[in-house]
């Protein structure tokens, strides 16, 4: 173990390594903090799911092309939104069971195509559980560039999403066709997991897409201070949790989601404190 603050500032500032980490985690923190409100805030916390576990095959496929991942990704967890949609719509299935007969299919092909094709190339563990140790300069660009995008795409859309979030036929009446959004959002939520990856993995990307956004709920009602206190959730546990892993010398996605946990943990107790306490 590395002892206190200091040393990690110290390596930080001395390891180009450590720097495109932190970078990275911010990176992911920030957009999942803010693409997640969306996510609770329409019950869409099983899609994320759904969607971080298909894009495994995904991965698979763009190795054996020999194309960017993130392509195959992409495809594969729009491609599985697209089917929950269908499935639930034309018959008595309803989107829940869709979601969970989907996603576990996907996952499970992803995992037999890495199996039938020797593992080589496909480093199961770092898909399931991220390496943001790993990351290097131009996975550092991509990830900045995917982030952003969604980013833009969330903030172009912001008056359609507020509005087929809190009042979907209203919104129709407005001729808001919530569909597109519906699935215009399934696809930033597809860029944001897959950019994702290799900071905390297939695994345990949801729980930053749900967690942070879970814990600003907790604190306010106000969406715009929901998705501010989002991002900065996601933000601060993406640094402690690379600070934590270097320090410790452990996983560093799953310290980066212990961190996120606790902090919806002290959100809970205090959300229960101004429940239960004095009323005017």
């Amino acid at each position: 173990m590395i002892n206190g603050p200091a040393a990690f500032v110290e390596a930080l500032l001395k390891y180009t390594y450590l720097q495109q980490a932190t970078a990275a985690a911010l990176l992911v923190g920030i957009s999942c903090g803010v693409i997640g409100c969306f996510i609770i805030l329409r019950n869409l916390a099983l899609m994320g799911e759904a969607i971080s576990h298909a894009v495994l095959p995904g991965v698979v496929i763009s190795y054996l092309l020999q194309i960017s991942y993130f392509l195959g990704a992409v495809f594969t967890g729009v491609l599985t939104a697209l089917g929950i949609g269908y499935i639930s719509q034309n018959s008595k299935i309803d989107d829940d069971t869709a979601i969970g007969i989907l996603f576990t299919a996907a996952f499970a092909l992803g995992i037999v195509m890495i199996t039938a094709i020797g593992g080589t190339g496909v480093n199961l563990w770092n898909i399931l559980f991220g390496n943001v140790l790993a990351v290097s300069r131009g996975d550092l660009l991509w990830t900045a560039a995917a982030n952003s995008a969604a980013l833009v795409g969330i903030l172009l859309l912001h008056r359609e999403l507020i509005i087929s979030t809190f009042d979907p036929v209203g919104a129709r009446t407005l001729g808001i066709a919530t569909d597109r959004i519906h699935y215009a959002l399934m696809l930033l939520l597809s860029v944001v997991i897959v950019a994702s990856l290799q900071t905390v993995g297939i695994i345990l990307v949801v729980a930053m897409l749900i967690t942070p956004a879970a814990t600003a709920f907790l604190l306010t009602e106000r969406l715009p201070v929901m998705v501010g206190l989002s991002a900065a959730v996601g933000a601060a546990a993406s640094v402690v949790g690379v600070y934590a892993s270097f320090i410790y010398d452990v996983a560093t996605g799953g310290s980066i989601v212990v961190v996120t946990s606790l902090l919806f943990l002290i959100a809970f107790i205090l959300s229960r404190f101004r429940a239960d306490g004095p009323s005017n």
